[in-house]
């Protein structure tokens, strides 16, 4: 498995299951901005990975802005530091000394086995490896990325904050051949951690999963209104449920559907248009405007994953 994060507090959460999981041989991290600056997003990453109890797992800085669009951060929701402000300690961790396109590319060439690639970010990173190194798409079994929506957004109406954040990038990466399961806003808030366990790993003596406690403590408390996450003091562990499908693909629900990124309109602008018309003379005169069939995530199994994330964090 090969990340790309921006990591914030999800991501964090993405990390240590990732880094933990028996199962899971991480390769590399690759970052870009996108929940906080590029900077940020590396520096985060260290400390995670650190916490985490990592080997010596390459990392790299990516692209530090969208393909057209500004840079557009979430300090809102993930705090100043985009990891809830909890002052971890700074990392004596190197960077890979070469761009993330070029981990990317020489991690997955690399591979005894094909790689599953999990961007849990803006793809911009993954756009640039499909249009500069097209040729290690054919080592990538799978791309499950957290991100889109077939119903409603959260940094729009209608657009899910990665896809919005680098609309160009997404649509890049949904046409690149590649089998893709999307991970996203449909499934995203479905996966939680019961307030009582989130108060055992706060009281954890184990670094890793005390950070997780205090994760999901601030996810509650910046998500406490949020009506699709059920249960009261029950925190989503969001992007670590995209690693969650890419482990334990049984547990979620999947539908192979045409699906197309929105790159004009303001108002709908980052939206994944999901084609759910099932009958052909629906779609006959209309076209289907060059979608691409993709895994689309519309259920999930939230109490196996949840169990599966609170054993690996704990194990």
């Amino acid at each position: 498995m090969i990340l790309d994060v921006d990591t914030g507090i999800d991501d964090a959460l993405a990390l240590l299951v990732a880094v933990r999981h028996p199962d899971v041989n991480v390769r590399a991290v690759t970052c870009v901005a996108g929940n906080a600056s590029l900077e940020q997003v590396v520096r985060n990453t260290l400390k995670v990975l650190d916490v985490a109890g990592a080997g010596d797992i390459p990392v790299a800085a990516g692209a530090p802005r969208p393909l057209l669009a500004e840079a557009r951060h979430a300090a809102h929701v993930h705090g100043n530091d985009g990891l809830a402000d909890l002052g971890l300690p700074e990392s004596t961790r190197q960077i890979e000394p070469i761009h993330a396109v070029e981990l990317l590319r020489r991690e997955i060439l690399a591979s005894p086995t094909p790689v599953t690639l999990v961007p849990l970010a803006p793809m911009t990173n993954i756009a640039l490896l499909v249009r500069m190194y097209p040729e290690a798409l054919a080592n990538v079994e799978r791309i499950v990325f957290m991100g889109g929506s077939a119903s409603v957004g959260n940094a729009t109406a209608v657009a899910e904050f990665n896809t919005w954040h680098d609309p160009e990038a997404a649509e890049i990466v949904l046409s690149a051949g590649v089998p893709i399961t999307m991970y996203g806003l449909d499934v995203f808030y479905s996966v939680t951690v019961a307030a009582e366990d989130i108060t055992r790993l706060v009281a954890a003596a184990e670094p890793g999963a005390q950070l997780a406690g205090r994760l999901l403590q601030h996810i509650v408390s910046v998500k406490g209104g949020e009506v699709r996450v059920a249960g009261e003091g029950n925190g989503d562990i969001g992007d670590a449920g995209a690693v969650c499908a890419a482990i334990d693909p049984e547990g979620v629900r999947t539908v192979n559907l045409p699906v197309r990124v929105s790159l004009g309109d303001a108002l709908t602008r980052g939206q994944t248009v999901v084609d759910h018309r099932t009958a052909g003379h629906e779609q006959e005169g209309a076209g289907d405007h060059g979608f691409n069939p993709i895994d689309v995530a519309l259920g999930v199994d939230g109490v196996r994953y949840a169990k599966l994330f609170l054993d690996t964090i704990t194990a």
